[in-house]
């Protein structure tokens, strides 16, 4: 087990702003945002103040870029150990992921090297699958080739253009959130308060600097920058030719998002769903909705054809949703006119039928595709709602995951511990007020057409603007997806960052809060917005300076002597082509470090390598000596590994520990005191991973130990007779 120890040494079309509201903005240098050169304002004052502001962005990049790997390296005094060391250190999946940048260096030439990717028959035994088309690791593709071709080989080890170039992501990262801060309130303040934030809230925000290579952390930098696309685009009085500009943004950083994360199309599902949401709030103008829906296609249908036709991405709920939602809207032409109550009776009519087709088509879809690779996850959200039976192994695996858990109330202290959710639970109170205000002020009939024409636009900018609007329903969508899968957090509480900081610097809430108050002046207004997020700042640089140097000055070292022992085992011990079974986590280890072929590993989108790996963990359950030997000859194993930390696990409760699981999808009565649900019956057989140390005769006859030590059994799996080698049933 890896432990760390202390170390021994927008609207084109828009009417301009009146004259009034121009001069209001051009008298504050805090209102120049980083778009309004492109308007025409070339004001040494302009020039200098969004200079200085794009300055900043890049520094507090730099500066959280820097912060990071100094954590990295201080945790695992990265630079001085092994280098079999530094590749254990990649846990779990970012083990796999980091194999195939591994694998691409080591091949002769790049060619050959994509195709041992595209044919590739070490990850999953007795198989050849395409792990371009299943697995998100064009990244390590691209880091890969991009080492090759640059004359850094000499001065820079491939692990750390790796690294370096995860943690200059999180600079992007920073970078994003910095500038849609900006864009919202007007001010480059807000986007350095978003900034700090963001870095004193490091444990809420991201986990990069213990898990390098996961997949969220390439995709949520361009998750961010997709996001401040938008909320550049959504602005009014942009040209013909910025409007261009910006949609081919949001493609371009929607496609990098899909393309870095299995999981995309359930996090752009939550993107649609605000864009339909803005959409019957008539916030949006057709065209901008039109074009944010097809952004999303084009950028999913691009990596549809870079992963060789994944029928996961044309299976997707969000294609369904957005076909179901654009064929209504377009049909219902009369669907915003008539009275209120008329008008909200034609939304919920609406909703309900673009919910009908989206069911239909997703349904049709994903039989005509044969598509079952992503059911584990909607098992998972049915088992979650309490909907289905909770018995099933891969909704279990995700159950009893803290990371998949509810939110711990212990973030929002954290959270309130960096004056971060104070103005952020204000702002968003304030801007759901006005957002509720200003979408039941549009169900309200209009006046006559050309009325409407004239003064329509601006009156509902004016109303609420579309760029607020859509960060407003994106923290409040993910808000509640990552209060209920704790994992999903990290997507929210970045992009919290931001909008905290717009409520802090922002015009219109301080002229609310000022006209309450009934001391609205242009003066005080100024000072508010300039003194509250310096004296904000004052104070998290007193409360956290002095724990920042302390954290950064505490060195640790990587230490997990039975792992490199194993591993060094494996790869002096064991032929090239052995074949090994045992946990997804473990073997994401052995493919890396060693080389060897594996049964199951941690990418689990695909059904066939779910049933594979609950067979393969019958080495925890109750089962006969003959049944298990059975299940890993059939799939080809030449080695399994048991793991003690799993075989008497106690890190989880009763019912949640593995050989619980396996216990229950087997029938078998669980370990320990405690109730059982009457339907469960004893086993016949004592648990596979203990009686096997026994070294009786029933279980030498089929296997023998080849190593062992405080952590890890090795035992080789014996060759039968073709009479007797038939593989099991999967339960008794």
């Amino acid at each position: 087990m890896t432990v760390v120890r202390q170390r021994k040494g927008s609207k084109g079309k828009e009417p301009p702003p009146s004259a009034e509201v121009q001069s209001q903005q051009s008298d504050c240098c805090s209102d120049h945002r980083p778009d309004q050169i492109l308007h025409g304002d070339w004001s040494w004052g302009a020039i200098v103040w969004t200079s200085v502001g794009w300055s900043v962005s890049v520094g507090l990049g730099l500066l959280c870029c820097i912060y990071m790997a100094t954590l990295h390296e201080n945790d695992l005094w990265f630079s001085n150990i092994k280098e079999m060391e530094r590749e254990i250190s990649f846990r779990t999946e970012c083990g796999l992921y980091y194999s195939y940048y591994k694998q691409m260096l080591q091949a002769p030439s790049i060619q050959e090297g994509l195709s041992n990717l595209i044919h590739d028959n070490l990850t999953e035994s007795k198989r050849t699958i395409n792990l371009l088309q299943r697995m998100n690791i064009y990244q390590e593709v691209f880091l890969s080739v991009l080492y090759r071709l640059l004359p850094m080989q000499s001065y820079l080890e491939p692990v750390y253009f790796y690294i370096y170039t995860v943690f200059s992501l999180q600079a992007v990262y920073v970078i994003a959130l910095y500038l849609t801060a900006w864009l919202l309130s007007g001010s480059w303040l807000a986007g350095t308060l978003s900034g700090v934030w963001y870095l004193l809230n490091r444990v809420d925000t991201t986990r990069v600097e213990f898990t390098v290579s996961l997949r969220e952390n390439w995709s949520l930098p361009f998750l961010a920058l997709q996001v401040t696309a938008i909320t550049c685009y959504l602005r009014p009085q942009l040209s013909a030719l910025q409007q261009k500009v910006l949609v081919w943004l949001m493609y371009v950083t929607t496609f990098c998002f899909c393309l870095t994360w299995q999981f995309n199309q359930f996090i752009l599902l939550v993107q649609a769903l605000i864009i339909y949401t803005l959409d019957c709030g008539d916030l949006l103008t057709s065209t901008q909705v039109t074009t944010m829906y097809l952004v999303q296609v084009c950028g999913l249908l691009s990596v549809w054809l870079l992963q060789f036709c994944n029928s996961m991405i044309l299976g997707s709920l969000v294609l369904s949703f957005i076909v179901a939602a654009l064929f209504f809207r377009h049909c219902q032409s009369g669907l915003k006119t008539g009275s209120p109550l008329v008008r909200l009776a034609k939304l919920l009519l609406h909703s309900a039928m673009v919910l009908l087709l989206t069911v239909t088509i997703n349904y049709l879809a994903k039989k005509a595709l044969q598509l079952r690779s992503d059911e584990h996850i909607f098992k998972f959200i049915k088992s979650k709602l309490a909907l289905g039976p909770t018995r099933d192994f891969d909704a279990s695996l995700y159950l009893c995951e803290e990371a998949f858990g509810l939110l711990p109330l212990d973030t929002l202290e954290r959270l309130g511990g960096t004056l971060l959710l104070y103005p952020y639970v204000l702002t968003l109170l304030l801007l759901s007020g006005m957002l509720a205000a200003a979408a039941v002020h549009n169900l309200r009939p209009k006046g006559c057409a050309a009325e409407e024409r004239k003064g329509g636009g601006e009156g509902r900018a004016q109303a609420f603007r579309p760029d607020v609007a859509y960060n407003l329903l994106h923290t409040l969508f993910y808000g509640f997806l990552a209060f209920s899968t704790m994992r999903m957090k990290y997507i929210w509480t970045g992009h919290m960052c931001a909008v905290a900081a717009y409520g802090v610097c922002g015009k219109e809430l301080w002229t609310l809060l000022l006209n309450i108050l009934r001391c609205n002046s242009k003066v005080l207004l100024r000072f508010v917005r300039y003194a509250v997020p310096l004296l904000v700042m004052g104070c998290l640089y007193y409360k956290f300076w002095p724990k920042l140097m302390e954290e950064l000055s505490e060195l640790r070292e990587f230490f997990d002597p039975d792992t490199v022992e194993l591993m060094t085992w494996i790869s002096t011990k064991t032929p090239k082509r052995a074949v090994f079974a045992g946990s997804m986590q473990l073997l994401a280890g052995i493919k890396l470090c060693t080389g060897r072929v594996l049964t199951n590993h941690p990418h689990y989108e695909d059904k066939d390598l779910r049933e594979r790996t609950k067979q393969v963990y019958q080495v925890y359950a109750r089962r006969s000596p003959e049944e298990v030997h059975g299940i890993l000859r059939a799939i080809g194993a030449d080695y399994v590994v048991l793991e003690n930390s799993i075989c008497y696990e106690k890190r989880h409760s009763r019912g949640c520990r593995l050989r619980d699981l396996l216990d229950l999808a087997n029938g078998h009565i669980m370990d320990g005191p405690g109730e059982n649900d009457p339907d469960l019956l004893p086993a016949s057989y004592p648990r596979f991973c203990e009686a096997i140390k026994m070294e009786t005769e029933a279980y030498g006859t089929l296997f023998t130990r080849t190593f062992q030590n405080k952590t890890f059994h090795v035992y080789r799996v014996k060759k039968k007779s073709k009479k007797s080698s038939k593989e099991p049933s999967g339960t008794r």
